[in-house]
């Protein structure tokens, strides 16, 4: 037997979760397509590509549902990769709906996971946006531990990606307090820095933002950074979402998409000389 339910009924529930004026200004969440159909399944994603389009024909979902917003901008190009990815939506009968920073700054969010996965305590918004949410995360590992073990559990935490886990900092600092950010998150270096945190994790941490942050003078222990893949660090939160969902809609069938989005192939590098 089948089970189904309306748009209009599970769309009732994406509001309820993540709230559409929870998200940033400059932010689209919602829908990019929207099928009249019934919702029977749902497929869960970091980004909609072609390849997951693929994958949910081939799972027989109707409803995509991605962190990331397929449209950030109104205008689309038909004979590009957007283009055919609406195209292949419309005609397979597809829904695209997308929670992103309104999914982000809720209780059992992006950051909240991230967060809890990897055993803070005692945690707070980063930057508060409103009443118990906020963008990022500040809390206590269970026990010190050095820098480097603390990459050493993100490798355990995270899903595989070539790019695995980039390290600014000295490797036996010893680290307690952690702030962290799904996403691209070097707008908030200043917040981490101001937070007391020995170290802040986020992604996409570009060059000069970086050397600025280590080079920061600070009268306690020095400032770290990691820098993990945008894809992984937003990927654990497709679980969370998955079960939160299949809790209101138990009649829908809820599935984690198992095509990798991370942009990168592979690395190649030299090895270390010294030592």
């Amino acid at each position: 037997m089948t089970f189904e339910t309306s748009v209009e009924k599970i769309a009732e529930s994406f509001e309820h979760l993540w709230p559409s004026d929870f998200a940033d200004a400059w932010d689209a969440p919602g829908f990019a397509v929207r099928h009249p159909s019934n919702v029977t399944k749902v497929l869960l994603t970091v980004d909609v590509t072609a390849t997951v389009m693929v994958e949910a024909k081939h799972r027989g979902a109707n409803l995509i549902v991605s962190h990331h917003p397929f449209l950030l901008k109104s205008d689309i190009n038909w004979d590009a990769a957007k283009g055919q990815v609406i195209k292949h939506a419309v005609r397979d009968g597809i829904s695209l709906f997308s929670a992103h920073t309104n999914a982000d700054v809720v209780a059992a969010g992006v950051s909240d996971t991230i967060a809890k996965a990897i055993g803070l305590s005692d945690c707070e918004a980063l930057l508060a946006t409103g009443e118990g949410r906020g963008h990022g995360r500040v809390g206590v590992l269970p026990d010190p531990m050095t820098l480097e073990a603390f990459a050493q559990l993100l490798v355990g935490v995270l899903p595989f990606t070539a790019r695995g886990v980039a390290v600014s900092g000295y490797p036996e600092t010893t680290v307690s307090k952690v702030a962290l950010c799904g996403g691209a998150g070097d707008s908030l270096i200043s917040n981490a820095f101001e937070s007391g945190a020995d170290v802040y994790l986020t992604s996409d941490l570009r060059h000069h933002p970086t050397s600025d942050a280590i080079a920061r003078p600070r009268l306690s222990q020095p400032f770290a950074l990691v820098d993990i893949s945008h894809w992984a660090a937003e990927s654990l939160w497709l679980q969370v979402a998955m079960n939160q969902l299949g809790e209101l809609h138990p009649e829908i069938d809820f599935m984690v998409s198992e095509v990798v989005t991370d942009p990168w192939s592979f690395v190649i590098n030299r090895e270390n000389d010294e030592g």
